[in-house]
């Protein structure tokens, strides 16, 4: 269901930005979002590209090694507390308030519409979905092939079926039934849904600034967005793929703060390129700063090869744009593939 006009907090309807939709296509309503450019490849190519990544297995385990999630630890997860686990790029596992959920989940080889071409994953996932532990629920932020993977979702379903419910943003839902999905919620911005299951849960399909496409004629037809979830006790929010824009300060007004957001750090060069519609380490703070997040995780890096910059960059310069911010480095946080943490205990 929808938000009322006007929450508890007094923030009013008026002051929440809706998606704009023309002509059967979404369009952002942000002054800070410009149209990817007809030259966008072309503008790529002639770029430098300073990934380095690495060759050599060795090398990779090394700086960015890929461990085994604590099974038993993700079974019985802490009375308090957001327990996170970080499967791989948007890919999280959390848990809290009795509720456990995955973000974005990808654990294909390539992120395409086929497996044999498309960018290639350098890190592997630490697990395999047949290992997940009990999942209650399934967001999506937008359906770009490196967030929303149809074997994954196909996989999850296998394993899962009617018990598992799936969030989706406004456009998304045809296609998460058309994959034998049975449980699927479509909302557009500000829109509510308690979780059906379990009522105390608040699932709140938020805003971002990025686009969709999966064919060459379905461009901005599906609606993209961040999610808060909301339970008794502690509150996550999940920023999915995204430019800055103000849209988060309307978040952090409506619903911060938050004990736990999980927001992209990577993916971000060149520039010139990606401002709009990928955020790098800086403005990722100031999306931690505008949600009024507690604890943030770095997500979004270090899985697939989807830009120029050096491929261990996004973790040293997200550390080092807290210290100019005067942030202690531990409020906002990177971790191994397959780390589990507690965030707000």
């Amino acid at each position: 269901m929808a938000t009322s006009d006007t929450t508890d907090s007094g923030y009013s309807e008026e002051k929440r930005t809706k998606p704009l939709l023309v002509n059967g296509r979404y369009k952002n309503p942000w002054a800070t979002w410009k149209e990817p450019s007809a030259n966008f490849f072309f503008t790529m190519m002639k770029e430098k590209d300073y990934s380095k990544i690495p060759s050599k297995k060795q090398e990779l385990d090394k700086h960015l090694p890929v461990q085994k999630p604590d099974f038993e630890r993700l079974k019985t997860p802490p009375q308090s507390g957001v327990q996170a686990t970080w499967i791989g790029h948007a890919s999280v596992l959390v848990q809290f308030d009795g509720i456990t959920l995955l973000t974005d989940p990808i654990f294909s080889d390539r992120c395409f519409m086929f497996q044999w071409i498309g960018p290639k994953r350098y890190r592997p996932p630490p697990c395999q979905v047949d290992e997940l532990p009990i999942l209650d629920a399934v967001v999506i932020s937008h359906n770009h092939y490196d967030h929303l993977d149809h074997g994954s979702v196909v996989s999850l379903n296998k394993k899962f079926g009617e018990t598992l419910w799936w969030y989706v943003p406004m456009g998304t839902r045809q296609w998460m039934l058309d994959c034998g999905c049975k449980n699927v919620v479509e909302l557009s911005w500000w829109e509510e849904h308690k979780h059906s299951p379990n009522p105390d849960i608040t699932f709140v399909l938020t805003p971002a600034q990025h686009w969709c496409k999966r064919t060459a004629t379905d461009t901005n037809k599906a609606l993209w967005g961040s999610w808060v979830v909301k339970g008794p006790q502690r509150k996550f929010f999940f920023a999915g793929d995204t430019g800055y824009c103000e849209g988060f300060k309307q978040i952090g007004n409506e619903y911060g703060p938050f004990d736990m957001a999980a927001i992209p750090v990577g993916a971000y060069a060149p520039r010139i390129a990606m401002k709009t519609q990928h955020v790098d380490p800086a403005e990722a703070i100031l999306i931690h700063q505008d949600i009024k997040s507690q604890n943030s995780l770095g997500i979004h890096w270090g899985t697939f090869k989807l830009t120029y910059e050096f491929y261990l960059e996004p973790k040293t310069k997200l550390a080092e744009e807290l210290r100019k911010s005067n942030l202690p480095e531990d409020c906002f946080v990177t971790i191994t593939h397959g780390e589990t943490r507690i965030f707000g205990k």
